[in-house]
């Protein structure tokens, strides 16, 4: 698979992101540019994909951005690295293969780091468990168009926690939301070219 690695290093707007994606998933359809892997952050915004509902949003006064990428009502900000990716699937057609894929890439790399987390077929996305807590530490989010695969996941590193207090974080209301530095106080620096790296093995196997 040919791949583009993009990174931003200044918070890129929402909308010019998804834009961006959208366009580039239409010049692979017409195989005029390569599947793409982009590592950002957003700024601090709240979206809520095709399957949230107000009952999710508990603060009233947030403004919530419609996505169209699967899943509920999140929160991205400075501190958590954002996967976005556009990938042609039309050989494979495998959507579930893909997410176990991330799910792979993430919890493999986090191992590297002394951090033991799992992914839950109920509960999409991440999780890490201290006693009896079940914490999401990772949120995937995907939308597929003519088979080709976009949006993407994300991780928590040191996001403001509290900003979650103001929604009921993917629609799930008993389980919390925590990031990596409250897991474990480390260096991450290189957290990012570890997931690029493992990311594109996993796909290619």
């Amino acid at each position: 698979m040919d791949i583009e690695i993009k990174k931003s290093i200044k918070p890129v707007n929402y909308y010019k992101a998804i834009n961006f994606m959208e366009v580039r998933l239409q010049q692979i359809l017409e195989k005029k540019k390569k599947n793409l892997i982009w590592s950002l952050e957003h700024n601090e915004i709240f979206t809520g994909g095709t399957c949230y509902s107000d009952d999710q949003i508990i603060d009233k006064s947030i403004e919530i951005i419609k996505s169209n990428r699967g899943g509920k009502i999140t929160c991205h900000g400075p501190g958590q690295l954002v996967f976005y990716f556009v990938l042609d699937l039309r050989n494979k057609k495998d959507i579930r293969k893909l997410i176990t894929t991330i799910e792979k890439t993430v919890i493999d790399t986090l191992l590297t780091y002394n951090i033991n987390t799992f992914a839950d077929k109920d509960n999409i996305g991440i999780w890490y468990k201290n006693k009896k807590e079940v914490k999401k530490v990772a949120a995937i989010g995907l939308k597929i168009k003519k088979w080709i695969a976009y949006h993407g996941f994300s991780i928590n590193i040191e996001n403001n926690l509290e900003q979650y207090k103001k929604i009921i974080p993917c629609g799930i209301f008993d389980k919390g939301v925590t990031n990596l530095k409250m897991i474990l106080d480390q260096d991450y620096t290189r957290l990012h070219e570890k997931i690029i790296k493992n990311f594109i093995l996993n796909l290619q196997s």
